[in-house]
């Protein structure tokens, strides 16, 4: 049942002989109800006071109540052109074009069944500067296309599938330069080079890398604020395999990557004048393993082993000009367990054992710095506690007996020798 007929069954407009009530009743209805109602009955439009030609030329031609042919819709209210082009059927079918509210231009192309884009077609800005051009199927973008930014200059062109870019494109910076240039799937970056600049949380970055299966695979460059911040290798989007990092143009980091983090072998230098800090071995991003650490003038300052990032296991400590100052074992970036410390010419004045970085509990040895032994025995909380002996410089014994706290406690013997 049509539009008009549906209006009749309700209020028997047949059965209504009073004209004023006719046109009372007409001006209750829209646009498109009153113009069928008119054209439908010859009676009616003897009574209506409405010029029915002119509302022919505004609407297009009618067969038997729909339009076919050229017509063109507007807002009743504010009489704004809305849509122009071909009809059949009383639907949309043909060319087109479609304006918005404001009587902006938003569209021109082919329709089929009432239905936009079909075919080629062209979207545009509320300015009415082209947006996209290109092909469509049932009101989505499909087949080959183009797409601009607001000034006019191209953004891409490639395939479209069911409104996404699928399959072969190209995206480009403002001035022309290929962002991206490959293939996509469901309106992704699937397969090629990627050159993308973009903000984020942490500024402007920028991303050159190859993409495979929509992630970034092979070798890449990502920048930040259009400075160099890494450049290597990329697996399923995270770095793996080797690679660099920078800060603010210098390097920083040298080394092996696995799941995005560093792994492996690696070297980290100084972002102040570059010299060698580190190097070693990594795990999930921190130090573990055997590494080395040095100083400004390329001595060797540690080395030993590391675990989450902090000495743990055995290692040594040098002085600046290579000398050894510590040998042994370490827990929590702390000298605890064995060890041996040595002073600046490389003599042995402590051997023993260690906690929390301080000599603590159990044995140990205090020797002069002619390397002859000083003291020998037991230790608690730093402090000499317990059996112990002291020795004079020549080697010989001075007191052997126990000590509290660091001092001699009354058991004990003292030695004196005349010669």
């Amino acid at each position: 049942m049509d539009e008009f007929e549906g209006i009749k069954e309700k209020i028997n407009i047949n059965y209504i002989k009073s004209p004023f009530i006719i046109n009372t009743i007409f001006s209750l209805l829209s646009k498109k109800q009153l113009l069928n109602m008119i054209l439908y009955n010859k009676r009616l439009q003897k009574i209506a006071l409405v010029d029915i030609e002119d509302y022919k030329k505004e609407s297009g031609k009618y067969k038997i109540g729909e339009r076919n042919g050229k017509g063109r819709e507007y807002i009743m209210k504010s009489n704004i052109l809305i849509f122009e082009g071909e009809y059949l059927n009383g639907k949309r079918y043909g060319k087109g074009k479609e304006y918005s509210e404001y009587g902006k231009l938003i569209f021109e192309g082919d329709y089929l069944n009432g239905k936009k884009w079909n075919g080629q077609g062209k979207v545009y800005y509320d300015d009415g500067q082209l947006e996209f051009e290109g092909e469509y199927l049932n009101g989505k973008r499909n087949g080959k296309g183009k797409e601009y930014y607001h000034d006019g200059k191209l953004e891409f062109e490639g395939e479209y599938l069911n409104g996404r870019r699928n399959g072969k494109g190209k995206e480009y910076y403002h001035d022309g330069t290929i962002i991206f240039e490959g293939e996509y799937l469901n309106g992704k970056i699937w397969n090629g080079k990627r050159d993308e600049s973009y903000y984020n949380d942490n500024g402007e970055c920028r991303i050159v890398c190859e993409y495979l299966n929509g992630k970034m695979n092979g070798k890449g460059k990502y920048y930040v604020n259009d400075e160099l911040e890494f450049e290597g290798e990329y697996l399923n989007g995270r770095r793996n395999g080797k690679g660099k990092e920078y800060y603010h143009g210098k390097l920083e980091f040298e080394g092996e990557y696995l799941n995005g983090k560093r792994n492996g072998k690696g070297k980290k230098y100084s972002i102040i004048d570059g010299k060698l800090m580190f190097e070693g071995r990594y795990l999930k991003g921190e130090r573990n393993g055997k590494g080395k650490t040095y100083y400004d003038n390329g001595k060797i300052q540690f080395e030993g082993e590391y675990l989450d990032g902090k000495r743990n296991g055995k290692g040594k400590i040098y002085y600046e000009d290579g000398k050894l100052m510590f040998e042994g074992e370490y827990s929590d970036d702390e000298r605890n367990g064995r060890g041996k410390e040595f002073n600046e010419e490389g003599k042995l004045i402590f051997d023993g054992e260690y906690f929390n970085g301080e000599r603590w509990n159990g044995k140990g040895k205090e020797f002069y710095k002619n390397g002859k032994l000083e003291f020998e025995g037991e230790y608690l909380n730093g402090r000499r506690n317990g059996k112990g002996k002291e020795y004079y410089e020549n080697g010989k014994l001075m007191f052997e007996g126990e000590f509290l706290n660091g001092r001699r406690n009354n058991n004990g013997k003292v030695y004196n020798y005349n010669n």
